[in-house]
Parts: structure tokens; sequence; C-alpha cells
């Protein structure tokens, strides 16, 4: 399908009013690739292979995308316009997840992100002046998870430390730190007052009360019993690239890389559906997984991790899926499972291409997918 040079042929960007009206006519509008805005590294790019996106992040207002790469380098994308809007290197100390924080400088979105050379230390960049205002310390091995809370400046990250930190950014100190075994993921739910963690070592999902995070998890919830009640063994213990609340809070959706999502019940765990895919997704890693030893980057069989291929729409009505070189499914989470558990998409949105990564735009009736390159999706009304 070939993908328009800009989205003004599909009028402005509406306020996200009617998703279920417009779910099924979402088309890839907008297309950007890295050679686009020359931000490649000849330094760091392999000969024959593109960068890969790592993360996919909106800022609060939506009006900006942003980016990490395999190259080292974030890129900021301008959504209202359609267009490139900055590139943000991090050459010295390298990049894997990034968000945008809740401040700005002049103007400027500030970026939280994690590291992948010298240390694993989490930095704090004002994207205005491209100037580092705090470092965050004390993580030992590889972050694999960064979480803003809703509307404060507090954020967590997950490491294979076996860690989970609280943070203020107003401070290089950490608030508070739990020792959990592979809670490699971590999610706010919208009123900010409870986070969830996800290990897929422990096989399970721990709720947090956030005024009292240092005492024991107020629920968890096992999902190894989930596998054999939804009849699909085994294909939900492994590959978790993705936990995220619906914003009425009431579900929780469990990514994974595999052929089929989770959707729980955010009070009690329960199993409230398999969405399933029945092909895989595009092949990244899951949070805390690794490349065999001898592969490295320059290897065609070496997989870089992602922030997650699924995602709620903005109403938390709809759960979107990337998968490999086919269409971006849709689950609607208000129609009845079929087969016990098992949940089949409502929509397929057509486009042949991979789709390694999803976010859904808090404020405006759009989103974006993420391989090799960056691709805008908005309704088509003149469908």
């Amino acid at each position: 399908m070939a993908i328009d040079s800009s989205i003004s042929g599909h009028g402005r960007i509406a306020a996200t009013a009617k998703i279920p009206d417009m779910i099924s006519i979402f088309k890839p509008t907008k297309l950007f690739r890295g050679r686009d805005h020359g931000s490649r590294s000849s330094r760091d790019k392999t000969p024959g292979k593109e960068a890969q996106i790592v993360s996919l992040d909106f800022s609060d207002g939506g009006e900006y995308l942003l980016t990490s790469e395999s190259d080292n380098s974030m890129q900021i994308y301008d959504v209202i316009k359609g267009k490139h809007h900055k590139t943000c290197l991090s050459q010295k100390y390298g990049v894997s997840n990034a968000i945008f924080s809740h401040t700005t400088q002049n103007s400027g979105p500030c970026i939280i992100h994690s590291s992948t050379k010298l240390n694993h230390t989490i930095r704090y960049l004002s994207t205005h002046d491209n100037t580092y205002l705090r470092y965050f310390e004390g993580h030992e091995k590889n972050v694999t998870c960064l979480s803003l809370h809703p509307g404060q400046d507090n954020f967590l990250s997950c490491s294979e430390d076996d860690t989970v930190r609280v943070w203020d950014a107003g401070t290089k100190n950490p608030c508070g730190k739990l020792f959990l075994n592979g809670a490699y993921l971590a999610a706010w739910d919208p009123s900010g007052n409870v986070f969830a963690v996800a290990s897929p070592t422990a096989q399970s999902v721990l709720l947090y009360d956030f005024r009292n995070f240092d005492r024991a998890p107020f629920s968890t919830f096992d999902m190894l019993p989930h596998s054999s009640e939804a009849g699909i063994p085994g294909s939900i213990t492994k590959g978790w690239n993705k936990l995220e609340f619906s914003n009425d809070g009431k579900s929780i959706l469990l990514g994974t890389t595999g052929t089929g999502h989770i959707l729980l019940d955010a009070f009690d765990g329960h199993l409230k559906a398999i969405l399933h895919r029945g092909r895989g997704g595009v092949k990244r890693l899951g949070a805390g997984d690794h490349n065999p030893e001898h592969l490295d980057h320059h290897s065609p069989e070496f997989s870089y991790p992602s922030t997650g291929d699924s995602c709620f729409s903005s109403d938390g009505r709809f759960v979107l899926s990337g998968t490999r070189r086919e269409n971006v499914l849709v689950w609607d989470t208000l129609s009845k499972a079929t087969d016990g558990k098992i949940l089949r998409p409502a929509n397929e949105l057509e486009y042949k291409g991979d789709s390694a990564l999803i976010a859904f735009n808090p404020k405006y009736n759009m989103f974006a997918t993420g391989d090799k390159e960056v691709v805008f999706w908005v309704p088509d009304r003149d469908q």
C-alpha cells in the first residue's frame, strides 16, 4: 500500500471522541525512514543493516512522538505537522528505553532514557539544548522498563539486577527500591495510586499501593493457571514485552512476543481473554531476554528488544497489535470471547510491513507503529 507523504489529505487530526466509529478505518498515512532526516551515524550503522526502533512514546499533549533507536539516537516527530522535529544523539551512553517527562524547558520536551554503554545509569535530557539535567544512578544491570507516573514527576525503572526503583525526576536519589526476582516490566494505573510489576521469572503480576510501596504487594496475580485455562499451554509463559492499564483502570494488558496477548481484570486478576493473533510478532526480545552468546549485533539473527507491539486505544475499549509483515490487529474488549477465553480480532487494518512497536496517541485520534521506520495511522474519513 502506498503511504502518503503528508497527513493533509486526511484532514486535521481529530480528538479521540468517537474511536468506536473510526477504529476500522485507520490507514497508514505517513512513513518516516532514517534517511528522511539524516539521523544515522556512519560509526554505528552496520553495513546492510538498518537501525531498529526500540521504544515509542507520546508526549502528554500528544503533539510529539519519541523513538529510541539502535544507532544510539532518539528521534522526535511533530504529530500535528506530520514532520520529523529533532534528532538527539547519545553516542557516548547509548539508549534503550526512552520516555517523555512531564517537564518542558524553553518549549522543548525533556526525555528520560536508559543507557546501553559505560554503565546502567538513567539520564534526564533537555532537548532544548541537548544537555543532561540529572543522572539517576544505582542499577547494576540492564534497565528493562521505564514508566512515568501519570500526573507527577515520579517514575519507575525495572532492571535485570532484580530491583524496581521509584524515582522523583527532581532529585538524583531514588525514593525507594523493591527487590523482586525477574521483575522486568512496570505500569501505573491511571489514577497514579497503584502500580503493577510483572515478573516473567516468577510468572506473576504484583500490584502495589504507591503510598506504601515499601510494604508487600496488596495483590499478586499468578499467571500459570491462565495457560491451561485458555487451552494454550506455554503461550503466556515467556516473551513478555508490555504491561499496561486501560484508562478506566479496570483491565491490564500483558503483551507477549508470541501468538497472543493477555487481558486481565485489574481488580482480582482473573483472565478476561487471550487476544489471539494466530501469527507471531516481529522478531524481538521480550523484557529480560537475551540473544545467544555467539551472536553479535552484526549478525542477521540478532534481535533487539522493544517496548511492546500491543497497546490499548486511548478510550481503553480496544487493544491493537502489530504483526510480522501483515496488518495491524484490533480486538474489541467488550466483545464476547469464543472457545472459552479466546478473543478473535474484530478488525484487521491493512498494512504490508512489520510492526514491532505500537503506541496510541493520548489526545488525538491517531496511533504510530514502528520497526525500521515510523508510521503514522489516522482515520480515512473518505472511506
